[in-house]
Formats: structure tokens, sequence, C-alpha cells
């Protein structure tokens, strides 16, 4: 028996068969360790280095300064922050001669080969301490490029976010780099301090941050916008009264054109020529909201404005935390007249506004700095290469792992009558589904985007189907329509845009990829669960039609008959099936069928032959389970390590085939069902609720070896925390339909 902690430590020591009370646990550990942390907002220049499609920073330095000569050098410099010892792979294109510094250490050094090929691709392994780290590269003009492109590998899973270096710019997005010079000022000596001015070194650094003398000559939204006839620009910030009570607020200020202020969604002022203003407006302790709007003529436009009661100034400061900005003020525009906005519509920063309604062209909130907007980035996982890092919320993050955990936090929620639960679940999609809009514009300003990176760059049903499933039963909870739309995308894609081969079935191309030609059983759940909400919602039952097909296709393929279990991967570049019995992928299967036998009709023409195959797999993996209640990572191993996933998966499908009676042999499942709970509480379930033997991950093999001794457990891991949930809910149904059967109709 695989032993992961004393059994003394156990849920199930100190709470004996109160499953309830271990699902509290186990839901109130789970949110405790993931605090509802968003994105980070910080000021971004869109004249900085962006990143390509594939996630990798664009640091051609010969497409940005074209009249550098050979043989001169630039150097780009970023900082990773990182709240642990993190393992990262990252990969350079060189399009010259590159050395790159890791923490002020040489790591890689370019060879004539990289140099001279530029679609060659080095991978380097980097281990990043806890604090800051340091990235930087040192390039080379040649006749044949100038500079390199560098990212994490498999950028919208591991993301890796970058800083600007230097005081100057402290919290920053992005890289700087230097304009040409004729030597290697840094050969010999040491790398530039990142904490200290970039004044020290005498290099003139980019993008540019400041403004020039005329430009600050200019009043605001001039300076921002240009001249822009009969256009509208809206700035936002807010009074920081820290004074008590409720006191006169002298409000006043220079208008280069007409001018209106609200004040907290009032019209205090509607000012229509240009000149002198004030206004008094009672004002309470606390931070208030004041929007602008400005109007140009044919003049300069803009305004200036500060507020004070008596003799004392009333700050200003920001309506939104953005890092690397002094300035109190967001600004957003030049929107046409014919573009009709409430209040309410500017006082946030989940959408984007369109500059024209004729027109597809829209902006986002920018600062008072040459090109430069804010941006949010997500900053909380996954600067690993690991799905799972301990100490890190996942808050606000959009990937398949987390699809599950939602699902189970929603559904343990709903048992427990526990509407905390459930709210942080609804929580956790809304952060993402409501900067969706935000999102695509990002991708199209910025190349990648920053946030939502899956579901925007979506490429493969890992990237959609597992939380866009948890999202649509987030769905009972608040008719977001906003969900619905993002659904339809997914839809569209799965139906649309996926591979499949001449059979119908999902696979994947992934060309000069690892998983390339591939078909996984882990995209039944990637895909069916979907299928199967968007049918029951949305009315379109060719989604359902297309789940119960998947099965049956998928069966084909994978199926190993004599064992009734499933091979993890068909691997078409052979033209066979791996044959290695991954335990998760199994649980993937089987957790999958039983969603979609739970939203198939009872007349559907496939139905027969699902529930067939149900009971086929079922009867496969319960000839497999250990003594312990637990299955192997390998099933039919019994060498492999015990795993708890793919045992929660089956105790869930099992109690669900019971409570629906799919299940021919109803009692025999019952028994295991119960025995792999009650495994799961003494030896993978910590009286803290942490959750342990969940292992990492996977890709795929045709060896057993490779699940058994490279894909090891992870404390916690987001693969398994979700099924436990589930699991757990389901064995309390199971218990409770026990104590009184009911008939569940076919």
């Amino acid at each position: 028996m695989t032993t992961y902690f004393n059994e003394q430590d156990s849920i199930q020591t100190r709470l004996g068969k109160d499953n309830k009370q271990t699902l509290k646990v186990l839901a109130d550990r789970y949110i405790g360790a993931n605090p509802p942390v968003p994105f980070a907002f910080r000021a971004f220049s869109r004249g900085g280095v962006l990143q390509n499609v594939k996630g990798m920073f664009d640091l051609d330095l010969g497409r940005r300064f074209p009249e550098a000569k050979p043989g001169q050098f630039s150097y780009a410099y970023a900082l990773v922050w990182s709240d642990g010892e993190r393992n990262l792979d990252v990969l350079f294109n060189c399009l010259g001669p590159i050395q790159f510094y890791f923490n002020d250490e040489l790591m890689y050094r370019s060879t004539v080969i990289d140099e001279i090929k530029p679609d060659a691709t080095v991978k380097l392994n980097l281990d990043f301490v806890k604090g800051w780290n340091r990235l930087f590269i040192k390039a080379k003009h040649t006749a044949a490029g100038f500079g390199c492109l560098f990212g994490s590998d498999e950028a919208k899973v591991r993301i890796l976010n970058v800083l600007a270096p230097f005081t100057e710019r402290l919290g920053h997005a992005g890289w700087v780099f230097s304009s040409p010079i004729d030597h290697d000022i840094f050969e010999g000596r040491s790398l530039p301090d990142a904490m200290s001015s970039e004044k020290n070194n005498g290099l003139r650094w980019l993008p540019n941050r400041e403004w020039d003398e005329n430009e600050l000559s200019l009043p605001n939204c001039e300076r921002l916008f240009g001249r822009q006839p009969g256009k509208q620009a809206f700035a936002w910030t807010q009074l920081n009264n820290l004074r008590p009570g409720r006191e006169a607020c002298l409000i006043k200020g220079y208008a280069a054109g007409a001018l209106t202020v609200w004040l907290e969604g009032k019209l205090v002022l509607d000012h229509t020529e240009e000149g002198n203003f004030h206004i008094e407006v009672p004002l309470t302790y606390g931070q208030h909201n004041l929007l602008i709007r400005s109007v140009c003529g044919n003049n300069p436009w803009g305004f200036a404005l500060e507020a004070s009661i008596g003799e004392e100034v009333v700050p200003l400061r920001l309506p939104k935390q953005v890092h690397g900005v002094a300035d109190p003020w967001l600004y957003v525009g030049p929107l046409a007249a014919n573009v009709s906005l409430s209040y309410e519509d500017f006082v946030q920063t989940d959408r984007v506004y369109t500059l024209d309604v004729n027109a597809e062209e829209k902006a986002y909130w920018r600062l008072d700095c040459p090109d430069t907007w804010i941006r949010p980035y997500y900053e909380n996982a996954m600067l690993s290469n690991k799905w799972t890092v301990g100490n890190v919320t996942n808050y606000a993050r959009w990937d398949y792992p987390l699809g599950v955990t939602i699902y189970g936090l929603l559904q343990t929620g709903r048992l427990l009558e526990r509407a905390d639960i459930t709210q942080y679940a609804l929580d956790h999609v809304q952060s993402c589904t409501d900067m969706f809009g935000y999102s695509l514009w990002d991708r199209e300003q910025y190349g990648f985007p920053a946030i939502n990176q899956q579901l925007v760059m979506m490429k493969m049903l890992d990237n959609c189907g597992s939380f866009g499933s948890a999202m649509l039963e987030a769905y009972q909870e608040d008719e977001d329509q906003g969900f619905m739309a993002i659904a339809n995308r997914i839809a569209n894609f799965i139906f649309h845009g996926l591979e499949r081969k001449e059979d119908g079935a999902f696979y994947r191309i992934c060309q000069d990829e690892y998983s390339e030609n591939t078909m996984w059983a882990d995209d039944l759940y990637m895909s069916t669960p979907f299928l199967c909400r968007y049918a029951r919602i949305t009315g379109v039952s060719e989604a359902l039609d297309e789940a119960a097909k998947q099965f049956l296709l998928f069966r084909k393929y994978l199926y190993m008959p004599e064992e009734r279990i499933m091979s993890h991967v068909f691997d078409f570049k052979y033209g066979i099936p791996t044959g290695i019995p991954w335990g998760r992928g199994n649980g993937w299967t089987l957790f999958s069928l039983t969603e979609v036998l739970e939203a198939l009709p009872a007349a559907h023409e496939a139905r027969p032959a699902l529930v067939d195959f149900f009971n086929e797999l079922c009867g496969g993996y319960a000839d497999l389970q250990a003594e312990s209640g637990l299955w192997h990572q390998v099933l039919n191993d019994t060498d492999a390590y015990e795993e708890a996933s793919c045992t929660a998966m089956f105790a869930y499908s099992f109690a669900r085939g019971v409570r629906f009676g799919w299940l021919r042999e109803p009692q025999r499942f019952i028994e295991a069902a119960l025995k792999a709970w009650d495994g799961l509480t003494r030896i993978a379930i910590d009286a803290q609720g942490n959750v342990h033997g969940v292992c990492s991950g996977s890709r795929y093999a045709f060896t057993a070896d490779y699940y058994k001794k490279d894909l090891l457990t992870v404390k916690n891991d987001n693969h398994g925390v979700g099924i436990m949930m589930l699991a757990g809910s389901e064995v309390v149904k199971l218990n409770q339909w026990l104590a009184d059967p009911l008939e569940v109709a076919q």
C-alpha cells in the first residue's frame, strides 16, 4: 500500500465517517489557500517589447533599429518576481549573436548554428529563486540579424510576466532595451544594477517614458489624443478625502474647451466654453469617483483640476491600483460624438470602449505618459513547469484542472447549503469571464494576451472544455449572459475549428509538438460535459448527439477489451494505441460518461450502447481496485503507486451509476465506491484537508515507467482537489439514497 502520511494525520482519524464535515474541510482549505486576488494592473508601453502569437517576446532589434551598424551592441533587461523557488523551461530563437545572463550568470551564448537558423529553437531550463530574478540579453548586430525571440515553453500555460528594471520604472510591465552602441560596455564589467537609476550607465533605455518639453506644454487631451474636432475623451480619478464628516469641497481648474464633471454619478458641472471654472460640492470622508468629459473643438483641448477643503488640498488618487504610475488620472478616447454611454459605463475597468458606433475600433484606459496604457496581468500561479505551485493562489485563472475544482466547489456548496462556497466559485469564473471582451482586445493590441491566455488563444480542448463546462454549471447560480457569449465561442470551436479524423473523432494535430497526431482519453472530459451542458441550456440537441458519438468513436480507438479499460493515448503516427492504461486518463473517461448518461434522453439511439460501455468499464475498473480501496497509477501494474485522483473519479462514477440505476450489479459498486472513499479519507486526505497522492499533469508514453517514475505526485495538485470534493459529495448522496432509494427513470 502506498503511504503519503501517517494514518494518525488522516481526515478519517479526526472526523471518522462524517463525510459532510470532510467536504467542509476540503472546501474551506482550498478557499483559504486560494484567496480571491484579482488581476494586477500595470503601466505598459505599446512602444515596448510585444509578444507574438506563441507568447515569445519579440526582441528583433534589427527591426527597431534599422540604422544600426554591423558590430554594434544593444541590451535588453527585465525582472521576474517569484514568490518561491520555481523551475521553468524557456526558449530562444536567435536572430544574431546573443548572450543571455540569468541572475548575473552567463547561462547561454549562441552558436553559429543558432545564429544563422532563425527558425531553430534553443531550450534552457531556469531555476528561479524566491524574490527578484534578472534577465539580461546582450545582442550583437550582424548582416544576418540583430536580437532574438525569447519566452517560456507553452507560454499560454507557463506564464512568464516580466517587469521593467530601474527605479524610474518601478512597477512597469515589460522589457527595457538600449539604443545601439559601438562597443560592449559590460565586457568584463558588472551588469547594471536593476534597482538603481537607469541614468547610471550612460545608455539610452527604451521605451521612452517621458514627454518632451513641447508635449508637456500642451493640454492633457491634446497631448494624448492629438487634435480631434468633435471628438470626446473621458478622464477618471478619485477624490481621496481624509477628513472626517461632511464638508464643502471646492473643485476648480481650467478647461481648454467644453467640460462636463460628474461626482459619484451626479452631474456637478457642465462648462461649455474655454476658461476657468470652480464649483463647491459636499464631500464626505473616503474615496469618491470623479469623471470628466472633455470635448475637442478647433483648438487644443483638455483640462487641469484640483480640489480643496478650506486651505487643505484634497488629494487625487487612481481609481484602480495601477503599478508603475504616480499620476492619478486614467484617460480613454477619442470617442466620436455618436458614442453615448452612462457614467456607470465609465467607472469600471472590465470593458473596452467603441470609438465610433460605425466602426469596430476600440480603446481602453491609458495614462498620461508616451504610448502607455494600463494593462491587467494574471500574476498568481503558473510561473513553473508544474501545473500546481503550493503557495500561490489559483484565483482568476482559466485552465482545465481548475474547471474540475470549480465544479467540485459548486456541488459541495449546494450539498452543504453553503452559499459562500458557491459564491466563491462563481466569483472565480466571473473574474475570467467579465474580462473576456478586454482580453480579446488585449491580444489584438499586444500580440498575446496578459489574461485569459488559454481561452483567448484557444487551440485545443484543454484550453476551453473543462472550464467552459464549469462556467455553464455556474450559470445555474447566476444567468450571466457573458457566460453564453463565451460558451457559443467554445461550441463554435468544437464544431467547426477542432481537428477530426475521417470518421469524425476528435484528435490533436499539434504539428511539431510532442502530442502531434494523437487521441487522448482525457479529451472526453475536455469536451463531452461541456457539450451536455451547452445542449441543456441552449436546446441545441446536436451538441448532445456529438457527445454520445465521441464516446463510441473513442471506444473504437482506445478500448482494451481483454481488461475492459482504456489506453491513455492512440498515436496515429504509429497507427496504434499506447496500451498504457493511465489511471486518471481512465478516470476522465468514466467521469465524463456519467455526465453524458445523465443528460442523454431515454430514447436516444446511442443510449443502450453507452450504458453497456459504462457497465463494461466499471467492471474492468472494479477488478483492479487495490486492497486499500485506491487504484494504481497504471491500472494494471501493481508495482505502480496508488493514485488519488483516478480513485476519486471511479468512486464518483460508481456512486452515480448506482443512484441513477445504470449499473446491473449495484451492490458490487456500492461496496467499491464506499471502499474507495474510505481509502481516500485514510490515505490521501489529511486532517487539514490537504490532498495527497495526485499525479502531476501528464504527457504520454508507450512505457509504463514514464507514468510510474516520472509522473510523481504533487500535494494539493489542481487535478485532484475538485474531484475529491465531487467524490465526497456523491458518496454523501449515495448514502442518502441507500437510506431512501428512489427509482431513477432511464
